[in-house]
């Protein structure tokens, strides 16, 4: 009886933590709140511990506090026809600033004022309230608090503000949540770039926090994308770690020299499926078999990506488009520009391909690498291509497929 408590123990743990970590702020309609709140004090104690993430239960949510990743790593929030915009962000914060202080009932026409008046106070140009970009913009992060819970419709709707200026509703404010919104302060720092960088501190943790974080965030971890100390913290610790990661995420650590990677047996923790399904998610895989084969580096140093050239995921892509032209998507098969677009985003965003830069390693001083005993050197991993210029990364070789033409 008691092998089966500890095993049914250690499955809701896994749920809690899953749910968290796809869904930082987490409300009562969700299947894993109950659990979240049942085994509260342990998830605080594990997350902080692990990859020292604050965790906030309540009896109306649950709110883990995830740092950031620094520059270029984040994640765009998404809505029904894209990506949230720049200036959508900017509502979004003017709206956390005004819900923070505002009457607890509210009616959307006082709450556009008092958005724009707060712009107007930070020095912030917003556009003429009346064209329709504009109310869009403001309309998507006044949606996305209702989507949130820090606001309430009581009477009426936000999303009519968009296409109606005159539009108007009764909002109720839940101020609590609007309270935990934001995982770092935004005074703290004077500029975006330290804010950026403030905000993806691993505090006392150091490289045991930075490290793990980046692996249960992203794709790929790759060895040339860590500093010295971080390399060596990795090479040391990936064995003792691999067994936590099964038990408490419930997901398989894929070890490899020119990097680390955590899968996901039941592929529910990321919104991005590869492999999936559409014309797509099928060009990009047949993409990274047919480039896999041709790119193969042979053995020797430590090869994160090599370069690949334009003419060639040109040339397979149209050889591709024409083979499975019977099946995919009409506005592919007939638009190049159009598929190499869409297939080169979607490996980007899977850190199977990248845009060649300057990686942290490369920017490593000789006497910063010296100093970390045992790291392993990973400078110019990545080849000589031009900066800009796309390179095939390591993991896409797990990927390539066997095609069989019939």
């Amino acid at each position: 009886m008691t092998d089966d408590h500890d095993i049914a123990l250690e499955a809701e743990r896994r749920r809690a933590i899953r749910a968290l970590l796809a869904e930082p702020l987490l409300l009562p309609d969700s299947d894993e709140f109950a659990l979240v709140r049942r085994h509260a004090e342990w998830l605080r104690t594990w997350f902080g511990t692990f990859l020292g993430y604050r965790l906030v239960v309540e009896a109306g949510f649950a709110r883990l506090f995830k740092p950031g990743l620094g520059a270029g790593r984040g994640r765009p929030l998404q809505r029904p026809t894209g990506q949230f915009t720049p200036r959508m962000y900017a509502y979004l914060a003017l709206t956390t600033a005004v819900l923070l202080t505002c009457p607890e009932q509210v009616l959307l026409s006082q709450l556009v004022a008092d958005i724009r008046a707060a712009a107007v106070e930070a020095g912030i140009e917003l556009g003429d309230a009346q064209r329709p970009a504009e109310r869009r913009a403001l309309g998507a992060a006044l949606r996305q608090m209702v989507a949130w819970s820090a606001l309430r419709e009581e009477q009426g709707s936000v999303t009519g503000y968009a296409d109606d200026d005159q539009a108007e509703a009764l909002l109720t404010v839940e101020r609590d949540i609007v309270a935990h919104l934001m995982a770092t302060p935004p005074g703290r720092t004077a500029t975006p770039a330290e804010f950026v960088a403030h905000a993806a501190g691993p505090g006392q943790g150091g490289s045991r926090h930075r490290v793990r974080r980046r692996l249960c965030e992203e794709p790929v971890l790759y060895v040339d994308d860590l500093t010295g100390a971080d390399r060596v913290w990795l090479r040391r610790e990936q064995r003792r770690d691999e067994r936590s990661y099964l038990d408490y995420l419930g997901l398989q650590a894929e070890l490899r020299a020119e990097g680390a990677a955590l899968l996901d047996p039941d592929d529910s923790l990321s919104d991005v499926s590869f492999p999936g399904n559409g014309t797509v998610a099928q060009a990009a895989l047949l993409t990274v078999g047919a480039l896999t084969e041709r790119l193969r580096p042979g053995p020797g140093a430590l090869v994160v990506g090599v370069p690949v050239p334009q003419d060639l995921l040109d040339d397979v892509l149209a050889v591709l488009a024409e083979r499975h032209a019977r099946r995919w998507a009409g506005q592919y098969v007939t638009d190049p520009v159009l598929l190499r677009e869409a297939v080169v985003a979607l490996l980007v965003s899977m850190d199977l391909m990248a845009r060649s830069a300057p990686t942290v390693a490369d920017a490593e001083p000789e006497e910063s690498l010296a100093a970390a005993e045992r790291a392993v050197d990973a400078r110019h991993a990545r080849g000589d291509a031009r900066d800009g210029d796309l390179v095939l990364l390591a993991a896409a070789a797990r990927y390539a497929p066997a095609e069989k033409v019939r």
